[in-house]
C-alpha cells in the first residue's frame, strides 16, 4: 500500500495522478460522492479517526478526506483494506466495479457501450449466407431445421424449427407452407422440459 518512492510514506495525491473525478460527469460524480459518504459513516460508526484510518489503509489524511468527499476516486485496492479494517464484510469492496466504470472519462465509458453494441450485431450477422443477394426476401426468409430423431422410417413427422435473435419459430414438416408458431426463447426454454418427456 505505500508508494514506491519512500518505504513507509504514506500515499498522497501526488502518488496517484488521473484518479480526480471529472465534474462534467454526473453519474462518476454521483457514484464518487456515494462511495465517500459510505467510507466516512462506516470509518465514524467504528469511531476511527480520519488520521488513524489513513495510517491503517497506507494513505494521507489529507486523501482520506478527499475520498470521503467525493473529490478523489478511491483505487481499488484503498476500497478492499478500507473493508478489513472497518469490518464491513465485503460491502465496501463491492463498491470496486461502479468505482471501475467511473475510473474512465465518460466518452471511453460512451465508446465501450457503444462497442458492445457492435460486437452484438456482429454475433447476429452470421446468419447472413455469404455470395447471396441479401434482398428484403431474402432477409425475411428463415433457416429451418429439424430434428434427427423422427416417428416414422421417412423422416417427415416432425416439427422444423427457425431461430432469430428474439424468436423461435416452428412449423410441421409436412406442412412447410402453412402457418408457424413463434414463441419467445424463454417460453421455449420453459416447455422444452415438458416436450421431452413425450
Amino acid at each position: 500500500m505505500y508508494a514506491d518512492s519512500g518505504e513507509g510514506r504514506l500515499k498522497t495525491g501526488a502518488d496517484e495522478p488521473g484518479w480526480e473525478v471529472d465534474p462534467d460527469d454526473d453519474w462518476g460524480v454521483a457514484v464518487v460522492a456515494t462511495v465517500g459518504r459510505q467510507l466516512k459513516l462506516r470509518r465514524e460508526a467504528v469511531g476511527m479517526r480520519a488520521a488513524d484510518f489513513g495510517v491503517a489503509v497506507g494513505y494521507g489524511e489529507d486523501m482520506v478526506y478527499k475520498i470521503e468527499g467525493g473529490k478523489r476516486i478511491p483505487q481499488p485496492e484503498y476500497l478492499d483494506k478500507a473493508d478489513e479494517v472497518l469490518g464491513a464484510g465485503g460491502l465496501l469492496s463491492a463498491m470496486k466495479e461502479d468505482v471501475k466504470k467511473v475510473r474512465y472519462p465518460k466518452k471511453v465509458r460512451d465508446l465501450a457501450l457503444m462497442e458492445a453494441k457492435a460486437v452484438e450485431i456482429g454475433v447476429y450477422e452470421c446468419s447472413n449466407i455469404s455470395g447471396l443477394l441479401q434482398t428484403p426476401e431474402h432477409a425475411s426468409n428463415l433457416t429451418w431445421f429439424k430434428s434427427s430423431y423422427s416417428s416414422d422410417p421417412d423422416g417427415d413427422s416432425c416439427v422444423e424449427l427457425a431461430t432469430t435473435p428474439g424468436t423461435i419459430h416452428i412449423r410441421d414438416s409436412k406442412n412447410t407452407a402453412g402457418p408457424h408458431l413463434a414463441f419467445s426463447p424463454t417460453t421455449w426454454a420453459a416447455f422444452m422440459p415438458h416436450a421431452s418427456k413425450g
